[in-house]
């Protein structure tokens, strides 16, 4: 139930925000008018670090911005989130003082530098998963200076005097100070990590948030640390983190869960839904690794999904599905022309367990016992996994689980099956049944 209740949030929330697609970054705004005060939150300008862009992802699905503004990039760096790799191209976070124009990061650098020096954005966020846990004294190899896990970063202590949020320093330590209030453990303390990067940090000088204090923009690098045992407990402290961020901004924000290690932990194994074409919709949670002969286009296909982390590559001749660093699935197509007719017919009949309805045309048909899809004139339905003796037609007949091959499932239950609709042995659109 808690999962059904946030999911269906997740799409009220997803619609009433404002996406701003660059040609290369992905932007979600979440806007009050009349307000200028705008918290930037990036993640994953490291692939290989999902605590910061799966943090992300929940802030933008699972947050309401009652004042002021959050704008959003959940992932930077998408193709090296994909292959779980701190950058595909190189290191990303080391372009930002000079690129060529060769370089395959150059159109994404540019369009979060232009983001970064938009003139509301107040204060810039990058999430990061740093190694160990940082201590100014030397407690062995996880414990220790060198370390970034578990820091509030800095570049240096303040900006110019006027500058709203200019006090980097104290900001970092306030923050800290919070956060070490709701340790899960009690090695798990924040600290302050100022780099002096002007003067000591060659590298650093290259980096996001040092490109934006040069140019008067309060920037901080929150990092959990790559030596907590679950993903839940990095995305947990990075959402501590941005909410004493969002309170020191007043920004006022609500959310539908309660912060804790085990509620986050649900909401990251929610996945969410994927739309092809608008004519098939996939709840991506529970949803078997592979799935076969899916009926779509040869070419210019339309993914959308709910999770602003999913994504899709062809590989060989599948199409396979990620939320973020997770492969999910893999779609084995099977090219269909659509049914131009199709585009008007947005509802069909069906009889469930008794009683007739009329459902939306990529709706799930939940069902306790029965369910018969109502004959329509020009129309042949197919239900996957399913055999009607001496018919190709499978609407007009009383269909119960057992009579499903469970092989056909789309989900780890064996308790969802395909429902597609043709006009003239072209696809049209699929529905599911859904057994309770």
């Amino acid at each position: 139930m808690f999962i059904e209740h946030l999911f269906l949030k997740l799409i009220f929330i997803i619609s009433i925000s404002f996406f701003s697609l660059y040609a290369d970054v992905q932007l979600i705004k979440k806007q009050n008018s009349g307000s200028k005060t705008t918290l930037l939150v990036i993640g994953g300008i490291h692939g290989d670090e999902p605590g910061g862009y799966f943090s992300a992802e929940i802030l933008a699905t699972h947050y309401k911005i009652n004042s002021k503004n959050l704008w959003i990039v959940p992932n930077l760096n998408q193709e090296s989130i994909q292959k779980d790799s701190r950058g595909v191209n190189g290191d990303m976070n080391r372009k930002f003082s000079v690129i060529k124009d060769e370089d395959k990061d150059k159109k994404i650098v540019e369009e979060i530098k232009k983001i970064i020096l938009e003139k509301n954005v107040s204060l810039v966020l990058n999430l990061h998963d740093g190694n160990g846990f940082y201590r100014k004294a030397d407690k062995g190899s996880i414990f220790n200076p060198n370390a970034w896990g578990q820091t509030c970063v800095i570049d240096q202590c303040k900006l110019n005097p006027n500058q709203p949020f200019g006090d980097l320093s104290s900001i970092a330590v306030n923050i800290k100070e919070r956060i070490n209030k709701r340790l899960i453990k009690e090695h798990h303390t924040f600290d302050v990590k100022n780099t002096n990067t002007k003067f000591d940090d060659e590298a650093m000088q290259l980096s996001l948030t040092y490109f934006a204090v040069t140019n008067n923009k309060p920037a901080f690098a929150i990092e959990s640390s790559k030596n907590l045992p679950t993903l839940a407990q990095k995305v947990f402290y990075h959402l501590l983190a941005i909410e004493e961020f969002m309170n020191i901004m007043d920004i006022s924000f609500s959310r539908k869960f309660e912060l804790t290690e085990e509620n986050i932990d649900k909401l990251l194994k929610n996945y969410g839904n994927l739309s092809i074409n608008n004519n098939i919709s996939l709840d991506l949670t529970d949803i078997k690794k592979s799935l076969s002969y899916i009926p779509i286009k040869s070419s210019n296909n339309v993914f959308k999904f709910s999770n602003p982390l999913g994504s899709v590559v062809k590989e060989d001749e599948d199409f396979v599905v990620y939320i973020g660093n997770k492969k999910i699935t893999s779609l084995s197509p099977q090219y269909f022309e659509l049914v131009e007719l199709c585009k008007n017919e947005n509802k069909f009949d069906v009889i469930i367990d008794g009683k007739k309805v009329s459902l939306d045309k990529t709706s799930d048909i939940n069902v306790k016992d029965n369910f018969n899809i109502v004959k329509r004139n020009g129309y042949r339905v197919n239900i996957i996994g399913f055999k009607a003796k001496d018919s190709i037609d499978e609407s007009g007949i009383n269909v119960k689980l057992k009579d499903f091959d469970k092989r056909y499932s789309i989900d780890t239950n064996d308790k969802v099956y395909r429902v597609e609709f043709y006009k003239n042995d072209k696809f049209c659109f699929m529905s599911k049944v859904n057994f309770k």
